[in-house]
């Protein structure tokens, strides 16, 4: 029986392919095919090896070159060994071939690493991915091969050159184009786990994306949750499939968690509308976590454009995807608009919910129309339903915004009363109430009760303290309240600095704000547009202009590269 040992070097101009099979007593010398049909069933197979994957294939054995050679001509129609060795190739019949490397190789704008990928068409910039004889050879034997550990193995035995990261990507992207699931994941899931190359966000989108096909929104998410630990920058298509993945599951919850995430880093909403009409028939899931998506961007427009589309598509409107538009108009600042879907909704038959009372409490106390508010807060009790804390917090935020506490204690007391234990968010909402109100004993009074007892005080809350002390001038307070957060187990995150920096900016404290600045960037905290607004409004000169805008430029462009964006 004979052990067939292959190893593979793709060389930077020849791209040989060496191939060594060997007896248990001689050596001994055969030809490509007969070589895959020895690995196909022997038994005592150590590698896996790759039909054909070569530009030029020589057979290495214990004979001298020039024997190689010899069995070379064999298959040859010309002089392979006088001619040019890129632009010969051995086809699928044993016969040598040539080829335009001008045409097929992609070096002509270097490796396609990092260059993205536009879901929907073949590959970057709308082309289909043009195969190696490589590529092609790779992509025949994931199709055809079904276990994946002999995947693997064949993978393992090629080095990691850029030409074989191209060739992978390619073929996973056609692997894509023909619906062919299972092998993009053992590929793309063996350049994650087991190959010496650091993924970048194509292979994690391809992942996401096969994942989603299958139905397996959890692995998708976990893809995900990889490609950021990696410090990898999801891109607008990685949302777009992640939310897809979601939709075709009916996690809508989870849908929109997607496109926070999506706004979080940048991502416009409006780009995924388009991006989602190309990837998956939408359903009355998919188009209601769009319209909310575009309710919380307050873009009441795109969200009437989505729900019309719904209706045109033949989905019968449901209270969610209503209580999704209502929820535009509330963040748009309409609330008759919002009061108007309300209305609509009964009108069509469809029972408002306890949400749908909510948001349009939510509405009127965002215009400053608290007794408004006040009276659809009044109607849940009479439709027989309870108010919820969340319907308590709402209109205690209506109350605190016109700065009526009285009317706010009266709210916060009624919780009691309805056996309805005020969260942190209740008691952050007093903790602002009173300190827009200028009560700061009573605001000290709420932070003790929440730090005695037995509620969760987070950073927001002191956010809140640190905004409010910086913004009346008490800083010595401010600056207490701030080292006192690692006692916590807490960490300042970008708001608490910001707020901090606002307080010495509004004294224009120039030098001041430029030492918590660089305390910030220390602590491993990323500053935001905001925190540029207060340091530009901290100078005083076209001096210290320039030189704050030379620092967030700096910064910005230090953090496109940590982020390889």
């Amino acid at each position: 029986m004979l052990s067939v040992h292959i190893r593979f070097s793709i060389l930077s101009r020849k791209h040989e392919v060496h191939i060594q099979v060997s007896a248990l007593s001689s050596s001994h010398c055969c030809t490509i095919s007969e070589a895959l049909n020895l690995c196909e069933t022997s038994a005592t197979v150590q590698q896996q090896p790759m039909s054909l994957l070569m530009s030029e294939a020589v057979l290495h054995s214990c004979l001298c070159k020039s024997s190689i050679l010899k069995q070379s001509r064999k298959y040859s129609s010309g002089n392979v060994g006088n001619g040019n060795h890129e632009s010969v190739y051995l086809d699928k019949h044993g016969k040598w071939r040539t080829f335009d490397t001008k045409k097929l190789s992609r070096k002509k704008g270097g490796s396609l690493r990092g260059r993205g990928w536009k879901y929907g068409s073949g590959f970057v910039d709308g082309i289909f991915p043009v195969l190696s004889p490589e590529a092609q050879q790779i992509l025949k034997f994931v199709m055809r091969e079904m276990d994946v550990n002999k995947v693997c193995a064949l993978l393992d035995t090629l080095p990691p050159t850029h030409s074989l990261w191209d060739d992978l990507i390619d073929v996973s992207v056609q692997l894509r184009l023909n619906k062919r699931w299972d092998p993009i994941i053992s590929v793309c899931e063996w350049i994650l786990y087991k190959s010496s190359f650091r993924p970048d966000v194509m292979c994690y989108n391809l992942l996401i994306d096969a994942f989603g096909q299958k139905s397996q929104h959890k692995k998708a998410e976990s893809i995900y949750l990889q490609l950021l630990e990696s410090h990898c920058v999801p891109t607008e298509d990685t949302y777009a499939l992640l939310l897809k993945a979601y939709c075709v599951s009916g996690l809508l919850e989870k849908a929109e968690a997607a496109f926070t995430e999506m706004q979080k880093n940048g991502i416009s909403p409006e780009n995924t509308s388009m991006l989602l009409s190309e990837k998956c028939k939408p359903n009355i899931c998919t188009y209601t976590a769009l319209i909310n998506a575009f309710a919380r961007e307050g873009l009441c427009e795109k969200a009437e454009e989505v729900f019309e589309e719904m209706q045109e598509a033949g989905h019968e409107p449901d209270v969610y995807a209503y209580n999704a538009l209502m929820e535009a108009y509330s963040r748009a600042g309409f609330p008759y608009g919002s009061s108007e879907i309300f209305s609509l909704m009964q009108h069509m038959g469809c029972e408002p919910d306890r949400a749908s009372y909510n948001i349009l409490v939510d509405a009127y106390g965002r215009a400053g129309l608290h007794e408004d508010a006040e009276a659809v807060f009044e109607e849940i009790q009479r439709q027989g339903m309870a108010p919820t804390m969340k319907s308590h917090m709402l209109l205690l935020s209506a109350y605190s915004k016109s700065g009526n506490m009285s009317k706010c204690e009266e709210i916060m007391s009624q919780m009691h009363k309805s056996g309805l234990k005020p969260d942190t968010f209740a008691l952050n909402s007093m903790l602002n109430a009173y300190g827009r109100t200028g009560q700061f004993e009573k605001m000290e009074d709420v932070l003790k009760t929440m730090e005695n007892g037995s509620y969760v005080v987070d950073i927001s809350t002191y956010n809140i303290l640190i905004n409010i002390y910086g913004k009346a001038g008490y800083l010595s307070r401010m600056e207490e309240l701030f080292h006192s957060i690692p006692d916590k187990h807490l960490k300042a995150d970008v708001v608490t600095w910001t707020s901090r920096i606002g307080a010495y900016s509004r004294k224009k404290q120039y030098q001041k704000c430029l030492e918590i600045f660089e305390e910030m960037v220390d602590a491993a905290c990323y500053p935001d547009g905001g925190t540029a607004k207060v340091l530009l409004s901290a100078c005083s000169n076209d001096e210290q202009i320039e030189q704050v805008t030379t620092i967030i430029r700096t910064i910005h462009k230090d953090a496109k590269t940590l982020f390889n964006l």
